[in-house]
């Protein structure tokens, strides 16, 4: 039997726009986005479009926003360099982010089984 590699990692969920006011986020700034989380961590999942509200602390406004949820495998150290990135990329008040589990299995094959 060939030897495994098995990491664990969190895995986060973070909410990135979709629209930015009344205009849609184009695909290229979003692949800016996609491409910096890559080099951070090494991968990203991409979810359906979800509607979101919340309420501003500063303004006390409550926004209503379409959102894109992506999963994420990485250390609390990655996240938060992905939600400051996020807030200064998107020009956001605020980015959320959960941990949805604190491990996350991730399996590689061997050369020999590729």
């Amino acid at each position: 039997m060939s030897e495994i590699s098995v990491e664990t990692k969190p895995l986060w969920e973070i909410l990135v726009p979709y629209k930015i006011g009344r205009r849609t986020v184009q695909v290229p700034y979003h692949q800016i986005w996609d491409k910096k989380v890559v080099d951070i961590t090494g991968g990203l999942t991409l979810q359906k479009v979800s509607k979101g509200m919340w309420v501003s602390p500063t303004t006390d406004k409550t926004h209503s926003e379409l959102m894109i949820p992506v999963r994420i495998a990485c250390s609390k150290e990655q996240i938060l360099e992905i939600m400051e990135f996020t807030i200064t990329h998107y020009k956001q008040e605020a980015v959320f982010c959960t941990k949805i589990s604190d491990e996350t299995l991730i399996m590689y094959a061997t050369t020999s089984e590729i």
